[in-house]
């Protein structure tokens, strides 16, 4: 079994379509589309299925290059952030996968950027081989907005995911109030005891849970105690409703929910997890139904501003979406 690097498993995928994230322009994509490059979905390969252009691919795929340079293609990140590693993933590209490919990235306040934008090398050429997820870590520190994906000479790329942390600038949000788990503002998943049929960072992300596999779902209990996952907060704040969602959960919901908090200030996220068991209850044991939207706000005990938040699950079970909303603090 391969473990994946942990920026994949700790970081939002900031070239994820759904929170914001466009491809804005490609040299060439004549053979699939550069849009499938960010597709949220893995990858398929649909042996029979052509198209006028010739054998349909599920990634951005270039013609064969009969001149000078290489293809490049550009994308704007769904928000600014700082970068951590990348995913390039020729999967289903065999005989058409691009031999090497590196990245570049900008900072630039334009959808497209300026041709006289500065472009600033965050990973070297690398090697690439066929129908692989190849990983890379981005040791660069600085926020940027948009990433351009260099391939050598041509060919095809399934899928480029660029996983790193949010930046946004508080100043203007104090009072505001906003969903503070929220994965597009920079909420974000520290761990969690189960995630056998889906993962704890897709309950805080926008919009409506397509299925059951949208959701962070645990295996079945069958041993005492509950099933848990802790989040840091996009930004401390004082937290005013809860809304916890299990759409399409229907014979597998949770029976019961609780919330810890805690405004925890600088710490490890592996000595967080340890601790969290012990937080403050910021909302007793609440019971739950199956697909539907539950809200509370008068039973929330009154912790001041929070900056983690733990959730449990009785006994085990799915949920859909969890919504924090409250007022940034300083």
């Amino acid at each position: 079994m391969n473990v994946l690097p942990e920026f994949v498993t700790r970081y939002p995928n900031l070239a994820e379509a759904r929170l914001g994230a466009k491809v804005v322009s490609a040299t060439d994509d004549f053979f699939a589309p550069k849009e499938r490059l960010i597709s949220r979905t893995d990858p398929v390969f649909i042996p029979d299925k052509y198209d006028d252009h010739g054998k349909w691919m599920d990634g951005w795929e270039s013609r064969r290059k009969r001149t000078p340079g290489h293809d490049h293609c550009v994308v704007k990140l769904a928000k600014p952030g700082r970068l951590h590693g990348v995913e390039i993933d020729t999967r289903h590209f065999t005989g058409n996968y691009p031999p090497a490919a590196s990245l570049e990235a900008c900072y630039s306040l334009d959808g497209c950027p300026a041709e006289d934008v500065a472009w600033i090398e965050v990973l070297p050429e690398e090697e690439l081989q066929g129908d692989r997820q190849h990983f890379f870590d981005i040791g660069n520190n600085q926020v940027w907005t948009h990433i351009r994906l260099h391939i050598y000479p041509d060919g095809g790329v399934a899928r480029l995911r660029v996983y790193g942390e949010i930046e946004v600038d508080w100043t203007s949000k104090q009072g505001a109030l906003i969903d503070l788990a929220a994965l597009e503002w920079g909420g974000m998943p520290l761990g969690c005891n189960d995630a056998h049929f889906g993962v704890p960072m897709n309950i805080i992300t926008p919009g409506v849970a397509e299925n059951m596999g949208d959701g962070w779902e645990t295996r079945r209990r069958r041993t005492p105690g509950h099933d848990w996952a802790v989040f840091a907060l996009a930004h401390p704040g004082v937290l005013e409703q809860v809304r916890i969602e299990t759409t399409h959960f229907k014979g597998n919901y949770p029976d019961r929910f609780s919330l810890q908090a805690i405004n925890a200030g600088a710490g490890t996220a592996e000595n967080l997890l340890i601790q969290a068991a012990d937080w403050p209850l910021l909302l007793p044991e609440q019971k739950l139904s199956a697909d539907g939207i539950h809200e509370f706000s008068d039973k929330l005990e009154n912790l001041g501003p929070v900056s983690h938040v733990r959730l449990n699950i009785y006994p085990d079970g799915g949920i859909a979406r969890m919504r924090l909303m409250g007022r940034v603090t300083d």
